[in-house]
């Protein structure tokens, strides 16, 4: 089992937790996991006589010579951290490869007897799909962040109403002599960071596609909404009122509305367009983008063009974080509990969007689900393949382990059917990436759990060899990761997984309100900043309606105490040596019922394993700082208000870091895990937050006078504070 050593150990006093910080140092750890997404990780060479695989563990481009015998591995060329996608020249003489990591693109010469990577070019921060489009396919397009180290525009963070997506463009016959590289142009789409992208047939056009685009929801906070009572229950089931929380608010038709339709329009300081799609000319002097579409999904995963029609088809969820809260339910009429959101294929045509659902058969007004739902049921809709006929689509399910066959026809008619006989079944999980062999009528199939190629006979519909790829993860990683994601095993309709909002470990930008209106409220066993040791305050308490919360990271949790925004995962029952993280961690079994329905938790060797994994997440390094680790002049003085405080307006001097703890060599990135005193409506009881991932969250500005933005959460546990709020 991984294990870091303990910095915060736990002993016990009846209910009480008494914790002390030890600030040693890591210890050396043999592999980081980093948990990057897979885009498009599998390529066939145009003359079908090759496939390249991108080793996303091992950073490497597999290279496997395509027989009628099946696939012989040839070569293994080293390229950046964490490759993602690929894209292979329309001469067959190179491979391009995203490196999610690295914030790069190795090119990678396979012409030569030898392949080797003739050329890395620098890009944003976290690329993650590529593609071939504009005069004769000699252009490269990329997706990235607008940030990062290697990115030349200025990443404007506390500007608002701009897009923060980036699509680089190089010439592929000239990328530039220096060193990096030099794109053709570098476009901004009014979106947060991209992902997916896809190319008409003839390379005329170029579509990109935002990964977590939102879906016009935000938060109003408890100061937003004097006025509006929220709606029933108010209470614990023994009655205590519900705590000062916000509310969650969606954009339709023109009105902003909660769950009983109230109009909220003069309290929301901004607009959400809900741009999710762009389409882009490929062809003028300087790409640039001609249009975008709307609503298409809250996460968008992957996208492909059907050859013969055009038709854009999008792989994506839409969420239902809208709907208020978790569990059974039994005092209120609405939970998510077993429907966190629809999985889908989004057809646009014509510049119009149709979604179909990929789940028909589920009835949600069923309190469970059963055998047969999950068997049938697809979940977390990624890669696509449509065949050159234009007539097949082929979609992998990566939290269903199965590969589903689809008649593009009936799909665009929405008259498909969920039936497991068109689905394939494949022995390893989380297929990732596709490629379609149709001169020997095969589909090849990365599977990211186990880090393998599955070969798919399309004549029988059967996997006909599964080849293991080399890896340097731990057996902890293979054996906890399915339970992220596998929704067959971990939900009761087969639907959702924790990796539904949890996206590859991370968050999915949203935020949930999933308080449980038949619970009780719980003394609070956590220990509070500025405490004397072993004087936890008991009379305060955890009430089961937490208003709205924003999705957190799984990233990062060795050392950083108890979990949850309130620190209600607190850890209190620790087992075996095990570390206080570790037992938070597993208190969070009771969710596979109360949020996917799966009636029961996991078992104590099944829950041991995924905690295994979960440990193990890491953050990748600050994308913001430069690479020699100096500091920009507005960093050092950033750092100096962090390190020796600021002046409320109170006349009270706050000192960042004195809660806010950094002990780097210890593994302290912004919190020891303690609790806060703080009396502010809908913010009293919190464990004091980390700072890590706030650079995802800039893009939700406010105002009086509301503008377009790309983000509907930003700062704070409920999302619900904008980027250009002040200290007051």
């Amino acid at each position: 089992m991984f294990t870091f050593p303990p910095l915060v150990q736990a002993s016990h006093t009846g209910s009480q937790l008494d914790r002390s910080v030890v600030t040693g140092p890591l210890a050396p750890r043999d592999y980081w996991l980093f948990e990057s997404g897979p885009v498009r990780p599998l390529a066939l060479s145009h003359d079908g006589e090759r496939l390249y695989v991108a080793n996303i563990p091992d950073g490497s481009l597999e290279i496997f010579a395509v027989t009628g015998l099946g696939l012989t591995l040839v070569g293994s060329v080293p390229v950046g951290m964490e490759p993602v996608a690929l894209a292979v020249s329309p001469d067959d003489q190179q491979v391009w490869v995203v490196n999610h990591l690295s914030d790069s693109v190795s090119v990678v010469n396979v012409a030569s007897g030898t392949p080797f990577v003739e050329q890395t070019l620098w890009v944003g921060d976290e690329p993650r799909d590529i593609v071939f489009a504009g005069p004769g396919l000699s252009r490269v397009f990329v997706t990235s962040a607008r940030r990062g180290q290697n990115n030349p525009i200025d990443p404007l963070l506390t500007t608002p109403a701009i897009g923060r997506a980036n699509v680089w463009v190089f010439d592929s016959k000239n990328t530039g002599d220096g060193p990096g590289g030099a794109p053709l142009t570098v476009l901004t789409l009014f979106g947060d960071s991209p992902r997916a992208l896809a190319a008409s047939p003839d390379g005329s056009r170029v579509y990109a596609a935002i990964f977590r685009s939102g879906n016009r929801t935000t938060t109003l906070s408890p100061a937003t909404i004097t006025g509006f009572a929220k709606p029933p229950p108010n209470d614990s089931a023994e009655g205590v009122a519900e705590p000062t929380t916000g509310i969650i608010v969606k954009f339709e038709n023109g009105v902003w509305r909660d769950e009983i339709d109230r109009n909220y329009n003069n309290r929301v300081g901004l607009r959400l367009p809900d741009l999710d799609v762009f389409e882009i000319d490929a062809m003028s002097d300087l790409p640039a983008e001609v249009s975008s579409i709307a609503a298409v999904g809250s996460t968008l995963f992957n996208m492909v063009v059907n050859p013969v029609n055009d038709s854009l088809y999008v792989s994506n969820i839409d969420a239902l974080n809208h709907v208020r809260f978790a569990g059974d339910s039994n005092r209120a009429n609405s939970s998510v509990r077993g429907h966190l959101a629809d999985h889908r294929i989004s057809i646009i045509k014509n510049g119009q969007v149709q979604a179909r659902e990929l789940n028909k058969h589920l009835d949600f007004n069923k309190k469970n689900g059963d055998e047969q739902d999950r068997n049938t049921s697809l979940s977390l809709p990624m890669d696509m393949v449509v065949s050159s006929d234009g007539m097949t689509l082929y979609l992998a399910a990566f939290g269903s382990s199965k590969i589903a066959v689809y008649n593009t026809a009936d799909l665009e008619a929405n008259s498909h059917v969920s039936d497991s006989a068109n689905h394939i079944e494949l022995s390893g999980g989380g297929p990732a990436g596709l490629a379609l062999d149709e001169n020997h009528q095969r589909l090849y199939v990365l599977t990211r759990f186990d880090n393998s190629l599955s070969i798919i006979d399309l004549d029988s519909r059967q996997e006909s060899e599964h080849l293991a790829l080399f890896s340097p993860e731990p057996e902890s990683v293979t054996r906890g990761r399915s339970f992220l994601y596998d929704a067959r095993n971990t939900s009761g309709f087969g639907n959702d997984s924790c990796g539904v909002c949890h996206l590859f470990g991370d968050n999915d930008a949203l935020a949930w309100d999933l308080g449980d209106p038949d619970g009780t409220v719980q003394p609070i066993p956590n220990k509070y900043s500025g405490e004397s040791v072993g004087n936890p305050q008991l009379d305060f308490t955890f009430h089961p309606l937490k208003g709205p919360m924003t999705t957190q990271s799984m990233r990062g949790l060795p050392r950083h105490g108890p979990q949850h925004w309130r620190g209600d995962r607190t850890g209190t029952e620790t087992h075996d040596g095990e570390t206080l993280e570790e037992a938070a961690f597993k208190e969070f079994n009771e969710a596979f019922d109360g949020l996917a329905g799966k009636q029961e938790p996991l078992s104590e060797e099944d829950m041991q394993a995924f905690s295994d994994f979960a440990m193990q997440l890491t953050y990748p390094p600050n994308p913001i700082r430069k690479l020699d680790n100096t500091l920009t002049n507005t960093q050092k003085f950033g750092k100096s208000l962090y390190m020796n405080g600021v002046n409320r307006s109170n006349g009270n001097l706050e000192i960042c870091v004195n809660c806010h703890t950094l002990i780097p060599q210890g593994g302290i990135f912004g919190t020891t895990g303690l609790m806060a005193f703080n009396d502010q409506p809908g913010e009293k009881d919190f464990k004091i937050p980390h700072f890590r991932d706030q650079y995802q969250k800039v893009g939700m500005f406010t105002s009086n006078n509301p503008r377009n933005e790309i983000r509907g959460f930003a700062l704070n546990h409920n999302g619900a504070t904008s980027i250009n709020a002040t200290f007051s």
